[in-house]
């Protein structure tokens, strides 16, 4: 080992400027060097005078590269106030943080805290009694602090000194980002001073737009840091799969599994005797995988190597995966959704398996980035199946869509090509529940203090966001009676108001849908929406294992198993695929008419590819974009999901039958030629507004709280999220251009 101490006295700077007690922390570690994101983090972080993005694969030090000067900067400090006060997404991977920076914490003596939903109430109050060193904290449970200990706040974290968020990539334009920011920037107006704030990712775009989402208020400045070390060998294959296309409502369970069963076969010989991980598109899909590769180790009379990881298992049984994969001897393989997508600490694993396409660059460079650890190389084995064709098949089915847009994710991927964070969108869900918030950390607020708090300086500053928006949303509250304005021109809550912000599911800013309870002998399994219709004696797939519901008590929400030989996976609500990008399609396109075969395909998926661009050069959709179907016309604009989302809205507006389709349009009953009319209508029609097309919208109400907004408001939100007019134009003048 080498003695960092004076091997790097001379070499690293960075490590002279951390406190001695740290210093030793590192020696006692066996640390041979830092790595060069925590040389290049110590100084601007010691220094306070900017915020930091650090952008570094998953297990290149990025946790350290943050904390590391950030205890150096708190050891020997004794202030009664966090110092440091960490946002991360999981509870999971608060707890390995826990564990990560508790002996840093020894070392140095700095407290660490952690906080959510899991934790004892008694540490909490501990904490609150007597603020002090590193809390790491959900942003429920952070947004909990705020109202129920409102008045509070300034002595909790008066002297705070840094402001960490764990996993950027993964709040960056949801709602619960929207939240974190709008809590950070309520803390930095309550306290009146700027706070810095380090964001750390393992995946991260257009690195300038996620600076943006870090501070989105004020031009205080922000440094980038990423590696230039880390290179790493990847090994990947893509393999074809062709399944048949059969109505699965008229065959049984065991007959709809035929569509599984060789990439199963293929799982099992493959990943037996190590650890993987087995990622899918859905909790479905996921059970239906476990339940086959249990079958498959029961028919060869073998141990069981195979589990099932998503957010509907108990967390006595995810954690159990988890502890199993991190610490077990035994071969472990386990099939999960997003779920292990973040850098919750599981140890060391040999390969990444991905069935069936991902929707992002980002997904599939996440996923990756969970094997090749310690030097070894990140193995990645994609299975993708496309249905058998025939004359009669539709031409999507022809053109091998899945395939195409497996290897276009790879190209990007190759090209270091990541999608840009999405940090327009006005989130007015989260704003209502924002001014919910601010009214019960001070017991009531003014409205001109409300816009102060939350626009003017807070995360909901925009150009789409004016103070007529503002008063339009306050009147739409209060005639819900979500809040009401005394004499003295206060607002406070409603009736209704009280109601929502007394529950505690107010903490949380996005959709959860109503659960029942698994349980078999005492022991609960997880949950299940109430919406998938279950009866007694019907058949259930669950944590990779048979079940037969014996009992349903709808009083308590309870559904009791009893094992079983038979089976069905539940189709469960809320996997959503996400929306493709524009630069995915694009490059889609580019396959197409490229003569190149990738190296990384097996030779059915070459067959498979070459069985596409046939069938794409018989249509010349290089240089058509609207073809004939029979009846029906086909629109290839090969562009994003909102885009093409847009053009459907429009179509449909004008009373045409349209549909999409695997990235295209279709549009039922027109002559091909008649349809290219309309679209060059479309691009000189200068009428079409965002606001015309969304009326004519059913499902607005996407989020949360959407139903406490106006009509007029809810139009507005839902314009600026999904619908594009101007890009959908030049697209369209592309396309023309191309094919005059």
């Amino acid at each position: 080992m080498k003695n960092l101490h004076n091997s790097n006295s001379n070499n690293s700077q960075a490590f002279l400027l951390l406190h001695e007690k740290v210093q030793n922390w590192i020696y006692r570690e066996k640390w041979d060097d830092l790595r060069d994101i925590q040389e290049k983090s110590v100084t601007p972080i010691l220094s306070q005078t900017t915020d930091i993005l650090i952008g570094s694969p998953t297990s290149s030090g990025k946790t350290e590269a943050a904390f590391l000067p950030i205890f150096s900067k708190i050891t020997d400090c004794n202030d009664v106030s966090i110092k440091a006060l960490c946002i991360s997404p999981l509870k999971a991977l608060i707890n390995d943080q826990y564990e990560r920076l508790s002996t840093i914490g020894e070392a140095t003596g700095v407290k660490i805290t952690r906080w959510h939903g899991d934790v004892n109430r008694n540490h909490k109050q501990s904490l609150i009694n007597s603020p002090k060193g590193i809390l790491l904290i959900t942003p429920e449970s952070l947004e909990a602090i705020f109202v129920i200990h409102g008045t509070k706040l300034a002595d909790i974290f008066g002297k705070l000194e840094y402001i960490i968020i764990d996993e950027l990539h993964f709040f960056i334009g949801t709602e619960r980002g929207k939240q974190v920011q709008s809590l950070i920037c309520r803390l930095e107006f309550l306290l009146n001073k700027t706070i810095p704030r380090i964001g750390l990712s393992a995946t991260l775009g257009d690195m300038a737009l996620a600076v943006k989402f870090l501070r989105n208020n004020c031009d205080f400045p922000c440094q980038i840091i990423t590696s230039e070390i880390i290179k790493q060998d990847v090994q990947l294959l893509i393999k074809g799969y062709e399944i048949k296309k059969i109505d699965v409502a008229n065959v049984s369970e065991n007959e709809s599994n035929f569509d599984i069963i060789d990439i199963c076969k293929n799982l099992f010989k493959t990943l037996r005797g190590s650890n993987n991980l087995i990622f899918t598109n859905s909790r479905r899909i996921t059970e239906k995988i476990a339940d086959m590769l249990t079958k498959l180790s029961e028919y060869n009379n073998i141990p069981n190597e195979f589990f099932p990881h998503h957010g509907s298992l108990a967390k006595q049984i995810r954690e159990e995966v988890e502890f199993n994969l991190k610490n077990n001897n035994l071969p472990q393989n386990v099939i999960c959704t997003s779920t292990l997508e973040l850098g919750i600490d599981i140890g060391s694993v040999k390969s990444v398996a991905q069935i069936d396409c991902p929707h992002s660059v980002a997904s599939m460079k996440q996923r990756l980035g969970r094997s090749g650890r310690r030097g070894e190389p990140a193995i990645l084995r994609m299975y993708i199946t496309e249905h058998e064709i025939s004359n009669n098949s539709e031409i999507i089915s022809k053109l091998r869509i899945n395939i195409v847009q497996s290897i276009a994710l790879v190209n990007l991927l190759i090209k270091k090509w990541i999608e840009p964070p999405i940090i327009h969108n006005l989130h007015l869900s989260t704003f209502v529940q924002q001014i919910m918030s601010v009214i019960a950390q001070y017991g009531g607020c003014q409205a001109t203090k409300l816009w102060q708090i939350l626009c003017v300086k807070g995360a909901f500053k925009s150009d789409d966001i004016t103070m007529d928006v503002f008063k339009k949303l306050l009147k739409s509250l209060g005639e819900k009676d979500i809040i009401k304005q005394m004499d003295n021109g206060e607002l406070i809550h409603g009736l209704a108001g009280e109601k929502i912000v007394n529950n505690y599911n107010f903490y949380i800013v996005f959709n959860t849908p109503e659960e029942y309870k698994l349980v078999s002998e005492n022991k609960t399994l997880g949950t299940i929406p109430i919406r998938i219709p279950l009866k007694e004696d019907d058949y259930l797939i669950f944590s990779g294992k048979r079940w037969i519901i014996s009992k349903i008590d709808n009083e308590k929400r309870i559904i009791y198993l009893k094992p079983s030989y038979g089976g069905k996976a539940p189709d469960f609500t809320g996997d959503k695929s996400g929306l493709v990008h524009d630069e995915i399609r694009k490059e889609m396109f580019r396959v197409y008419n490229s003569f190149d075969t990738p190296i990384f395909l097996d030779p059915k998926a070459k067959k498979l590819l070459d069985e596409g661009r046939a069938y794409f050069n018989n249509y010349n959709l290089k240089n058509n974009f609207v073809i004939q179907d029979g009846l029906a016309s086909l629109i290839f604009l090969w562009t994003g999901d909102i885009k093409l989302n847009t053009l459907y809205l429009i179509l449909s507006k004008q009373g045409l039958k349209a549909s999409i389709e695997d990235g295209a349009i279709l549009v039922e009953s027109i002559d091909k030629d008649l349809l290219k009319k309309i679209l060059i209508e479309i691009i000189n029609d200068k009428t079409i507004t965002p606001q015309s097309l969304v009326e004519y919208v059913k499902n607005k109400n996407n989020e949360k709280y959407d139903e406490l907004l106006s009509e007029e408001l809810l139009i507005l939100d839902y314009s600026i999220k999904n619908i594009d007019i101007e890009g959908l134009r030049e697209e369209l003048k592309i396309k023309f251009l191309i094919c005059e």
